[in-house]
């Protein structure tokens, strides 16, 4: 199995002194990245463009990712802000723009069609979880639901790419994953009264809070302080760490399916390196 390499070369494309001076970008979804590369560098006939495959791809979702931070307020910015803001809208363009060009000049011009239905599909989710966000129509399960559907439908393409076994359970994989992934962030979010807003958290209270709490978290009438005793009070980072125990543990049942020890030993680091951080719980594939 290929060695990981996709965060090295990345650099070539993502690493500008401009951006690194005046905005900041998110990190690669390495999670689902190492996923993919692990799975294409398994299938013989895949292996030689395992590497080519993942990059555009981690090209893509941090350009949509890179989207996702631009500020849509319409109140007066500074001039720091505005040229963070500018910035952010071109580097996520040419992110999005540079994976045809890779593709393109490798002659993958069916994996570029695939990649931008993907895409389509993506934000086409994001209208539909938007739009249900804005008229509170929203339960914490059905906001977890979407996130992992917003993760994973990229990396979605790649079941009909991959054949045998490989295909049968990497759909399964990647949801576990991609969910993983979800509860994670959202348990930093929950810790965060920034990061608050509209957070899984937001929705659970929201259902399960009194009458005057919902209403200060529908008005948006609230303080740090607010956020932190909520959070406290309904228990939300031990019910996102149980979320997270039953996630990784659907991970581990799929993984035990694989024949390929290299494969299941990928599994295990990716798996191990995603709940280091804050949570408590680090599964043990066997």
């Amino acid at each position: 199995m290929r060695t990981y390499r996709i965060p090295e070369i990345a650099q070539k494309y993502v690493k500008y002194d401009m951006i690194e001076e005046h905005t900041s970008l998110p990190d690669l979804a390495n999670a689902r990245l190492r996923l993919l590369h692990a799975f294409l560098s398994q299938q013989a006939s895949l292996q030689t463009h395992s590497e080519l495959y993942t990059l555009v791809v981690s090209l893509v979702q941090l350009g949509m990712d890179t989207h996702d931070l631009i500020d849509t307020h319409q109140e007066q910015r500074s001039e720091p802000e505005m040229r963070s803001r500018q910035l952010k809208v071109l580097a996520g363009d040419y992110f999005s723009a540079t994976f045809y060009q890779l593709l393109s000049q490798a002659g993958e011009i069916e994996m570029v069609s695939k990649i931008s239905s993907a895409v389509s599909e993506v934000n086409r989710l994001k209208v539909n979880l938007y739009v249900r966000m804005r008229q509170l129509k929203m339960t914490s399960e059905e906001y977890l639901g979407l996130a992992v559907q917003l993760k994973s439908t990229l990396f979605q393409i790649f079941t009909e790419v991959l054949e045998g076994e490989l295909s049968r359970v990497w759909p399964g994989i990647l949801d576990g994953i991609s969910r993983c992934e979800v509860i994670v962030d959202e348990i930093k979010r929950c810790e965060n009264p920034a990061t608050f807003d509209k957070s899984w958290s937001y929705w659970h209270i929201l259902q399960a809070g009194s009458e005057d709490e919902r209403m200060q978290l529908s008005q948006r009438m609230y303080e740090p302080a607010f956020i932190n005793s909520l959070v406290e009070k309904y228990k939300v980072r031990s019910q996102l760490i149980a979320k997270l125990k039953v996630s990784a543990d659907s991970v581990k049942v799929l993984a035990g399916k694989l024949e390929s020890d290299k494969l299941l030993g990928e599994l295990t680091t990716i798996v191990d390196n995603l709940f280091n951080e804050k949570t408590d719980y680090t599964p043990a594939l066997n």
